[in-house]
């Protein structure tokens, strides 16, 4: 007796299809599972046999054999429990109906629940790219699965409904709620909480506006933290495919919050200064997207920089240039998308007091230098604003005026990205930060004024190529948020600001 079932798996960021081939021949009895499964795919044999018998139902007490196809591919993980079960059940003859246009997803626990599993959202976006009508979830997952149209997801929460709706007998309400991709961002943090600090709200609203990195140099205490977590508050809304692509990465990484359907704000990862270089970039045995994928669309933010590992640190070079993060493994490669803004924050020195107008460094200059030099300059070349965050008078904290809100902000930001959108469109581009070098000579185009200021700088403060062209985004940027289709002297100006300050704590050339 031969039954065979339609599943899905996931490899690195995409999902697979997969048959579920059951045999029950005669022999003595034997239950093995075949076709390159993990421990935890052969962990199934005892779930399904468990659930077999505790939904009184017969094992058959027979030679079984489970081929989960394609053979070269390794299994990984305890979704398949619920097609294996299908399958065994099919092929003796104890459940009735047509299976053909249907796919199974789930782990099953021993009395035939059915549990909820990682990776559901793109499964079904393969399901209905491939024309697979109907695909059975985890009654727990149905949120992640009602984003789509165009297919019938089914969520259930045991085997006894999956086997009546076969049957014929009650059927599953599908899910889809069209309504919940809609959902706008809500923040509980907004850039009015923040006292003060108008030159890096104006520095971090270039940055937002123009998906550019950007570090924080200053004491401790004086907002940079404070600022950075206010950041999203003002980056534009996501586009659908956005959400998709961030909720993808979640899903994969079983990290989608409890309640969530669809990742709808852009996130906000910020990773401890003891992290791996491998849970950064990701990785591991079963390879798994690490903190930059997770906060792809969004904010990565960095806090006391310099004390991240270098070997970490050094590892983001290769995604803030690309976008993407490839790891090689012997089972295969895999690439998970990295689209993030860098925002780094650091003291200028150990004590963090150097350059303080009230308090003493305490620190000798071979100490700061070892400090700083922590930070290396290719690392300090991918980040295109340099901001230097003042230590807060007590006259704007007690100020009681009214500051500038992060809708206020936003607004501005919009209105720049939607230039941005328009001149980059149907080029794959969508900001400023990201533009190519032939964009960069195309779209930046300076006055005279402008241009006698820019020679000047380079010529003087002998910046370097990549340095030229980050200082021409930035002005493009800051053109952009004044309306301005050229390039004007006071927008090189500012721009120049922000790459001043290698030269004051690095004490380097660009």
């Amino acid at each position: 007796m031969f039954a065979k079932v339609k599943s899905l798996g996931i490899l690195g960021l995409e999902a697979f299809e997969v048959t579920v081939e059951s045999d029950i021949s005669q022999g003595l009895p034997r239950f093995d599972i075949v076709g390159l499964p993990d421990a935890s795919v052969k962990e199934s044999r005892e779930r399904v046999r468990a659930s077999i018998k505790n939904c009184h139902l017969n094992f058959p007490v027979s030679r079984i054999t489970v081929n989960i196809a394609p053979a070269d591919v390794k299994k990984e993980g305890a979704l398949y429990d619920l097609p294996v079960f299908i399958s065994i059940l099919k092929a003796c003859g104890q459940l009735k109906g047509d299976i053909d246009s249907f796919a199974f997803v789930g782990e099953l626990s021993l009395d035939g629940e059915i549990r909820a599993v990682a990776g559901i959202l793109p499964m079904l976006l393969l399901a209905k790219k491939k024309g697979i009508e109907n695909v059975f979830i985890p009654y727990d997952n149905r949120l992640e699965g009602s984003v789509l149209d165009g297919i019938c997801v089914l969520p259930v929460q045991n085997v006894y409904q999956v086997m009546r709706h076969l049957s014929g007998e009650e059927r599953v309400a599908p899910c889809y709620e069209p309504h919940i991709i809609d959902n706008e961002a809500v923040y509980s943090v907004d850039f009015s909480d923040v006292k003060g600090q108008a030159e890096a709200k104006r520095a971090l609203e270039i940055a937002a506006a123009g998906g550019h990195n950007c570090i924080m140099v200053g004491p401790p205490g004086a907002g940079k933290s404070m600022l950075a977590k206010r950041l999203p508050t003002i980056l534009p809304e996501m586009s659908f495919e956005e959400k998709l692509e961030t909720t993808k990465v979640y899903s994969i990484a079983g990290a989608i919050p409890k309640g969530t359907a669809i990742i709808s704000r852009r996130p906000f990862r910020s990773p401890h200064h003891t992290v791996s270089a491998q849970a950064l970039t990701g990785g591991g045995a079963n390879p798994r997207p690490g903190e930059i994928s997770l906060a792809h669309n969004g904010v990565i933010f960095m806090d006391e920089f310099p004390e991240f590992d270098r070997r970490a640190k050094e590892s983001m070079r290769q995604p803030l240039e690309d976008g993407i993060v490839s790891i090689a493994r012997t089972a295969g490669s895999y690439t998970y998308p990295s689209n993030v803004m860098l925002v780094a924050a650091m003291n200028p020195c150990p004590c963090g007091f150097y350059g303080h107008p009230t308090k003493e460094c305490t620190c000798t200059p071979a100490a700061k230098k070892r400090y700083m030099d922590k930070v290396s300059g290719p690392i300090l070349d991918r980040i295109d604003i340099h901001i230097e965050v003042a230590p807060v008078e007590y006259e704007q904290l007690s100020c009681k005026a009214a500051e500038e809100t992060s809708a206020q902000i936003k607004r501005r930001v919009d209105k720049a990205r939607a230039v941005q959108l328009k001149r980059f469109e149907g080029t794959g581009v969508s900001c400023n930060a990201k533009m190519t070098a032939k964009m960069t000579k195309e779209y930046c185009l300076l006055t005279d004024d402008a241009n006698a200021l820019l020679k000047d700088s380079f010529e003087n403060l002998g910046l370097s190529a990549r340095a030229y062209d980050k200082i021409l985004r930035i002005a493009r940027t800051i053109a952009d948020l004044e309306e301005s289709e050229n390039i004007e002297i006071e927008h090189i100006s500012e721009a120049l600001q922000y790459r001043s300050l290698d030269r004051k704590y690095w004490n380097r050339e660009e």
